[in-house]
């Protein structure tokens, strides 16, 4: 994290909504995965900022269709694989995130705590460990997708904050039928890894 970055987002350290998300992170102990052989490390960023409206809001991007790709045009959170440059998990997302969105959570933000590892519950996914950080964002300027990213939108997290926004549901994927618990937004469904992770925020925040 660059210098300044905490000074940056002062403002939005003083939120209630944000101070209660770092006091559930900071008590938090993540769980990181052991280390297997075969087994990919990746990072993703959960990113928040406070919109017009003062509601804080949480970043989405809607990954592009590319065949052989098993996340294909599936709602996520900016992330992906570790390269070999990368010092750490947490520089993963920062890089990540600034190739598929433009964002520079390093400069225009910062990472305020680490979720616990988690791998795909289906076979048919990639051997995989992803990491999620929670990071806060002060930017006003439009975001810059990369090829990979279909779109972007914001949510107001109060929405995903109430237990009957959530529901099990029918999905498809890969041309598979899967019953999945979802969150619907409009025409997007956040499920699979996406909702799991979402929803582990959600339970630390109780």
């Amino acid at each position: 994290m660059r210098e300044g970055s905490e000074e940056r987002v002062a403002h939005l350290l003083a939120q209630p909504s944000v101070a209660k998300i770092r006091a559930a992170l900071a008590s938090h102990s993540p769980v990181a995965a052991e280390e297997e052989e075969g087994v990919r490390k990746a990072a993703v960023a959960l990113i928040f900022r406070v919109g017009k409206d003062g509601a804080l809001e949480l970043l989405f991007i809607k990954r592009a269709e590319y065949e052989g790709d098993p996340w294909s045009g599936q709602i996520a959170f900016p992330g992906g694989r570790v390269e070999a440059g990368d010092a750490s998990l947490a520089e993963t997302a920062i890089r990540e995130t600034r190739e598929e969105t433009g964002i520079d959570l390093a400069r225009e933000g910062m990472i305020i705590g680490t979720l616990d590892d988690l791998r795909p519950q289906s076979i048919r996914l990639p051997a995989i460990v992803v990491r999620p950080y929670v990071a806060l964002l002060d930017r006003g300027e439009p975001l810059v997708l990369s090829p990979e990213v279909a779109l972007s939108f914001w949510l107001p997290f109060a929405a995903m904050v109430r237990t009957e926004s959530w529901h099990e549901d029918t999905v498809f994927a890969r041309g598979i039928q899967i019953n999945a618990r979802v969150f619907r937004h409009e025409e997007h469904v956040v499920w699979g890894i996406t909702e799991r992770i979402l929803t582990q925020l959600l339970r630390l925040l109780g």
